[in-house]
């Protein structure tokens, strides 16, 4: 697989498709809007007339797109060219959706992969670009020689919705920690701390923190959340409303520490005032049903 396709031009498909150009393949691209492709073509790359061109021009097709409908709409009407080659997905989306494209793939006669790419455009061919990959096996050890001009490739399984499932989760827990950053430099602006001063401490204090993350695996994967407890959850929620209040006193919005609270005050009410807050992921799972 020396010839590569890239389908989508938005600023990271344009980043896969340089990583590639670098490193020596021949690289097809297309894009709905053909002036994206024009820096590109200057770097060497094919620039494809039309989705069929360009789907027809190389055995591995690398999808960046806005969403998945986008890229049923690109290879819909070019789907019987999907036959004997392995489309590579790197849209954003849910593990649902990678399912059912897998599915619709499949049955067009392609192998497919899906991805989930961690990392912002340029850290793209370097190694601290994580991408995340799930689906046909055969598929990714015939082409991971490839997509490791991309970055770091971590396989997950045949379940083509793992690698979106884990990009969410890895997401989810990227924002969580940016709406407490969010928080914590509204209340200490709010009292006239640059927050050039106060980060330092921050990261510090969430770096340190991180060292709880192990134990919490290990709790809820055992069901066991009531050993060595140093702060249990019982603690924790009564002190908790002092962020509540003191971000009211500072005129600072609570939208985004509320919901912890209200979890944490179902955790108490269910029986877990004496474990750790890791009991609290039986309460998001059992959401639908429960408050």
């Amino acid at each position: 697989m020396s010839e590569i396709t890239v389908i989508g031009l938005g600023a990271m498909g344009t980043a896969l498709a340089e990583a590639f150009l670098n490193q020596g393949y021949s690289v097809t691209v297309w894009n709905r809007s053909p002036a994206k492709a024009e820096a590109l073509a200057a770097k060497g790359a094919i620039v494809a007339v039309s989705v069929e061109e360009a789907v027809r021009s190389s055995p591995l097709i690398v999808t960046c797109l806005l969403v998945y409908d986008t890229v049923r709409e690109a290879l819909g009407p070019v789907a019987a060219a999907l036959s004997g080659r392995t489309v590579v997905n790197l849209t954003n989306g849910t593990p649902e959706q990678a399912r059912e494209m897998s599915d619709w793939a499949i049955s067009h006669g392609a192998d497919y992969i899906d991805g989930g790419i961690m990392a912002v455009p340029p850290m793209i061919g370097g190694p601290h670009a994580l991408i995340l990959y799930s689906g046909s096996s055969q598929a990714f050890d015939a082409c991971s020689g490839q997509l490791g001009a991309l970055g770091t490739s971590k396989y997950l399984g045949e379940d083509a919705g793992l690698a979106p499932l884990y990009d969410i989760s890895l997401l989810t827990g990227m924002y969580g920690m940016f709406a407490g950053t969010l928080q914590a430099l509204a209340l200490t602006g709010a009292a006239g701390i640059p927050a050039g001063a106060f980060m330092p401490l921050l990261a510090s204090w969430l770096q340190a923190m991180q060292g709880l993350l192990p134990k919490w695996a290990e709790q809820i994967d055992s069901g066991d959340h009531t050993s060595d407890v140093v702060s249990n959850l019982g603690m924790q929620a009564d002190a908790y409303v002092n962020l509540i209040d003191a971000s009211r006193s500072a005129d600072v919005s609570t939208e985004l520490v509320l919901p912890m609270q209200s979890l944490m005050k179902r955790g108490v009410a269910a029986g877990q005032a004496n474990a750790d807050l890791s009991s609290l992921v039986a309460l998001l799972r059992l959401s639908k049903q429960g408050a």
